[in-house]
């Protein structure tokens, strides 16, 4: 969402336009494609809007990789956006020496039904509807200590959409939300505290959490972008002694795909949280509180 654009154009119609890419992080073409698309229509999906449209971004090192690599990437991309529903009406090449793709992305949404990071309200619950690790272990893919199981599960997580989570979250009344993406769940967190002027405390037992990740995070397979949320949001975060070393990084992990955060009254948040598990969110989780003071400091416990 902090990459989207919001355009009114009528009383009953508004335009969400953004734009998302970057380099591979699995090893198939195919995968890294879905992935690709998910994580770009999340921005739509984040303001409780409809992506329609799509157009291609792609940058290629044509010298140096076989252009049928370029073909998977592009296959599972296209049938992802069939999947969401969403037409694919062109693109832009360039050539590059490495390699990265995404898309323009341009949906539409209610005006009065927008979705965004500065309306949470004070008593509200937050539910996080993936979970946490996919820098982490997509560093331990890199390294060579994935598993062949932990490499599916991670993908399978990355390429999936948003958007039931997101119909779920505006038929239930949502009042603030955003996708959890290179930030981390804490940088996100920090925007929505800042743009709503309050204050949250998050449970770091309730946080979903890859398995896997736990171990990767103890043996210190942190990717850079993890250390600058770190370093850039820390003094806005507050955690109690208890909280070791590897859930700190866990909690500030760059995510590429990952879920929703979501703030909604505490009365509609156990149903919401029911129905994200019936669609298929099994791990969404109520992970915390919005809460009055500290405003624009998030409390760990």
């Amino acid at each position: 969402m902090d990459d989207a654009g919001v355009y009114k154009l009528t009383e009953d119609l508004a335009l969400i336009q953004s734009i998302d890419y970057f380099t591979p992080i699995v090893d198939d073409p195919y995968m890294f494609g879905q992935i690709a698309v998910a994580n770009a229509l999340s921005d739509v999906y984040a303001m409780g809007g409809k992506p329609l449209t799509a157009m291609n971004v792609v940058c290629f090192p044509s010298e140096t990789m076989d252009i049928a690599i370029l073909g998977e990437i592009l296959k599972g991309g296209l049938d992802k956006m069939q999947e969401a529903e969403v037409a694919l009406v062109g693109g832009h090449s360039v050539i590059d020496t490495e390699l990265k793709y995404g898309l323009s992305v341009t949906g539409i949404v209610h005006p009065q039904k927008i979705v965004t990071n500065s309306s949470a309200k004070v008593g509200d619950r937050l539910i996080l509807t993936k979970p946490l690790g996919t820098g982490i272990i997509n560093t331990a893919i890199k390294g060579g200590l994935a598993s062949k199981e932990t490499i599916t599960k991670v993908t399978a997580y990355m390429a999936r959409l948003n958007r039931e989570a997101a119909e779920l979250m505006q038929a239930a009344g949502a009042h603030a939300c955003t996708d959890i993406t290179g930030f981390g769940l804490l940088g996100h967190a920090c925007e929505m505290t800042q743009a709503s002027e309050v204050g949250m405390e998050i449970h770091s037992a309730a946080v979903p959490v890859i398995p896997e990740t736990i171990e990767f995070a103890r043996m210190g397979l942190v990717p850079a972008g993890t250390y600058r949320n770190k370093e850039f949001r820390s003094n806005m975060v507050e955690f109690a002694a208890k909280i070791p070393d590897f859930m700190r990084d866990i909690l500030f992990d760059a995510q590429t795909s990952g879920g929703l955060l979501i703030s909604i009254s505490s009365e509609a948040a156990d149903k919401l949280l029911n129905e994200l598990h019936k669609m298929g969110d099994k791990e969404a989780a109520i992970i915390g509180t919005i809460v009055d003071k500290p405003e624009g400091r998030i409390i760990i416990s």
